[in-house]
């Protein structure tokens, strides 16, 4: 168990927490919004752990990310054990962390399987993997990418059944959400020299890394791609619908939000239909009007259910 805090400065790592959810997770910051307001914050420190891990892994120089990989696991394993962390950028995120932690009792090997997971990214490292051969092998990556993560906020969501058996539905939807990530950002993924579908599936439509990056380069809508990519979204959508009985082992109170988060992400593969399966030359997003169309009735069940 950590230490105490005082109480201002660990307000103020929880709203470091909240303005990185606001600034990099358009549609995750808009369904916490339609959680009950206890859970919000844990949910924040939640992803401003993940989202600063991996904006090591995509932005530290290159030669750069193992090392930094190496001190924020340490700084990690300080903070849940109690001992200072004195890091001006990641203190405050962690010192959040660690306090959700503490008052939900989640297991921490699930964020050290996340850590694994990241290392998997950074070239010149043994763990480091550039494509994935087929499904059971990025499914190995996503536990710690993604799985975990569903896993991490099932004690602050709360569950209306043992958390052991809606554990698997919150490991799919994790998985769900990734594997549209990776749909959505097969271009920028090429760029930093990786591929998250797996190989055995682009090839059965006759593509490979190679064609993706010469796609990449001239902007050229290939046929042979867009059926394998359409491919992958009908698969996403299998692991959509293998998830989505969950959302009604969790609380009430917080079905709206996770609801939300469920109808916008697997929004995200309509709008890669929709765009022709462009996602090699530009990023699809969920507009504006659809993400607000979907948040308001549910922010409406929200308040009702509160009151």
């Amino acid at each position: 168990m950590t230490g105490p805090r005082p109480a201002g400065d660990l307000a103020s790592a929880y709203e470091r927490c909240r303005r990185i959810a606001a600034e990099h997770g358009r549609t995750y910051y808009l369904a916490t919004r339609l959680l009950p307001r206890e859970h919000r914050s844990a949910v924040h420190a939640l992803y401003g752990f993940a989202r600063t891990v991996d904006d090591i892994v995509d932005v530290a120089p290159d030669g750069g990310q193992s090392a930094a990989l190496d001190r924020i696991e340490d700084l990690f394993d300080a903070a849940v054990t109690g001992r200072p962390v004195d890091d001006p950028g990641t203190g405050p995120i962690l010192a959040a962390l660690a306090d959700t932690i503490d008052r939900y009792g989640i297991d921490v090997d699930l964020f050290r399987a996340f850590l694994a997971s990241m290392r998997m990214d950074v070239p010149g490292t043994p763990a480091f993997r550039a494509t994935y051969p087929d499904m059971p092998a990025l499914q190995q990556y996503m536990y710690g990418s993604a799985a975990v993560i569903g896993l991490q906020m099932l004690p602050v969501l709360g569950t209306t059944v043992p958390v052991a058996e809606a554990a698997p539905y919150a490991a799919a939807l994790g998985e769900a959400f990734q594997l549209t990530n990776f749909l959505r950002d097969v271009g920028e993924d090429l760029d930093r020299g990786r591929v998250y579908l797996p190989a055995d599936e682009l090839a059965a439509f006759g593509v490979d890394a190679d064609l993706l990056r010469h796609c990449r380069a001239t902007g050229v809508s290939e046929p042979r791609v867009r059926r394998a990519l359409a491919h992958v979204v009908a698969v996403t959508r299998g692991v959509y619908r293998r998830a989505e009985p969950g959302l009604e082992l969790l609380e009430p109170r917080v079905r709206p939000g996770l609801r939300a988060a469920f109808v916008l992400y697997r929004g995200i593969l309509d709008e890669i239909e929709d765009s022709g399966f462009r996602v090699l030359d530009r990023r699809v997003a969920v507009p504006r009007r659809r993400r607000l169309a979907v948040a308001a009735p549910l922010l409406v069940r929200t308040v009702v259910g509160a009151g």
